[in-house]
């Protein structure tokens, strides 16, 4: 793969980095379902990255180096481990502690929704009953907002 070293430009999070159907998503970037898009997960530098010339799908990947003094940022499909912070009647609040293996240096709060606790029978979840202060989760980042 060759970098395009003239597209290297600072990126945010949350900052669009091109159509899913032009580009790829690579490290520190991801594509939102819902609108077809590439996203940068984390600040950083944006490097465009060329197919190899014997690949079929010719798409470039966009990827975000992020400084080494951040810590791993979540992203839609992450899994994370989280504390509990507040139980509401129709969420809780949480914490993010750890994505994946590593540890957050950061600051990321989350929100655990009564519809994603389980698949069936959404309805009877009392998030009261589920959830207490201090509870410790494991759960997979659905979405992404700043």
């Amino acid at each position: 793969m060759v970098v395009k070293e003239e597209e290297m430009v600072l990126v945010t999070p949350g900052e669009v980095l091109g159509k899913a159907t032009e580009v790829k998503a690579g490290k520190g970037a991801y594509v939102a379902k819902h609108n077809g898009l590439v996203y940068a997960s984390l600040t950083g530098l944006l490097r465009t990255l060329s197919p190899p010339p014997d690949s079929p799908d010719q798409r470039a990947t966009v990827e975000v180096t992020g400084h080494k003094a951040h810590g791993p940022v979540p992203e839609p499909g992450s899994v994370v481990i989280a504390r509990v912070t507040k139980v509401m009647t129709r969420m809780a609040s949480a914490d993010i502690m750890c994505v994946g293996a590593k540890s957050v240096r950061e600051k990321f709060s989350g929100i655990i929704r009564q519809q994603d606790v389980r698949a069936t029978e959404i309805d009877k979840v009392d998030m009261h009953l589920s959830f207490r202060p201090g509870d410790i989760v494991r759960a997979s980042v659905v979405s992404f907002m700043l």
